[in-house]
């Protein structure tokens, strides 16, 4: 990675997604059977959580928790789109949700997995950002209670190896002084998002969009970069994981090396990618 010169980057084709058989009820199953097994919010179980939870999105909408676990199962059973990751993939997530729900879980994209992901963490704070307005609003047309907002990159995938000679270049965009809110000068900072994004501490972060397979689209670079400045600038307790999805596309793999660090990299299953990492992990200039 020392040597910028020999970084190349070539836009990937868009991967053709193949309905399996069994499609029709896989996601209904897969989906229950996470409920099920977890110990921590089985649906039935009114233990360990007030009768009046809520999932709550900006104060506009509400659901409780069982309510948004059982809309998920009903989702899932009557549709023939399943979600991106498949089953071993969405279980390394899973596991970690299980554990620590209820939490901050911030979600780089919103589609057809979004339900799941939030009944996985139904008494916590989920929040989706996705690139495409359009996307939003179909999404949220079946799923209001769903928290989501619009964000607008200012990358280009194609702009990819540019913009690491950039990092490299200007002291914005260094790992002692890393910052988000307001960094105009580096092109990679996620600089104008929702203050709720900023004033929260995430504890799981899923990097699965914006786009990244055609040299017009936004790539994951900023997503990349800005969830290891929001994890190295953590103040709580503990680590924060990351999950990088897509890690057989060169980007996602050079910018997650460069950024999220291999040292702190405890699993990968499929195309994903779970990293734990530290607050202040790095004092120098680079970020791993």
């Amino acid at each position: 990675m020392q040597n910028k010169s020999h970084i190349h980057f070539k836009p990937e084709k868009s991967w053709c997604l193949v309905i399996a058989l069994v499609g029709l009820i896989g996601g209904a199953l897969f989906i229950s059977m996470f409920l099920i097994t977890s110990n921590n919010w089985i649906i039935c179980n009114n233990n360990k959580a007030p009768s009046m939870g809520k999932f709550l999105d900006d104060g506009k909408n509400s659901i409780n928790p069982q309510q948004l676990q059982l809309d998920a199962i009903l989702h899932y059973a009557t549709s023939r789109v399943i979600p991106q990751q498949n089953i071993n993939e969405i279980r390394v997530s899973f596991d970690v949700l299980k554990s620590r729900t209820p939490c901050n879980f911030l979600v780089f994209g919103l589609g057809h997995d979004s339900q799941m992901w939030a009944s996985f963490n139904s008494r916590g704070n989920t929040l989706f950002l996705e690139e495409d307005p359009k996307w939003v609003e179909t999404i949220l047309k079946d799923a209001p209670f769903l928290h989501a907002n619009t964000v607008k990159y200012r990358t280009m995938l194609s702009e990819a190896e540019k913009l690491v000679e950039h990092y490299h270049k200007e002291p914005d965009c260094s790992a002692k002084k890393s910052f988000l809110r307001g960094n105009h000068g580096c092109e990679l900072a996620l600089d104008m998002l929702p203050d709720e994004v900023y004033d929260k501490e995430w504890d799981l972060i899923m990097i699965d969009a914006p786009r990244g397979y055609f040299a017009e689209a936004p790539g994951r670079m900023s997503a990349i970069y800005s969830a290891a400045v929001m994890a190295r600038n953590r103040k709580g307790k503990g680590v924060t994981h990351v999950f990088l999805h897509d890690v057989d596309r060169k980007v996602e793999k050079i910018y997650a090396q460069l950024f999220l660090c291999r040292k702190y990299l405890l699993k990968g299953v499929g195309r994903l990618w779970h990293f734990e990492i530290p607050p202040n992990s790095n004092v120098g200039d680079n970020f791993c």
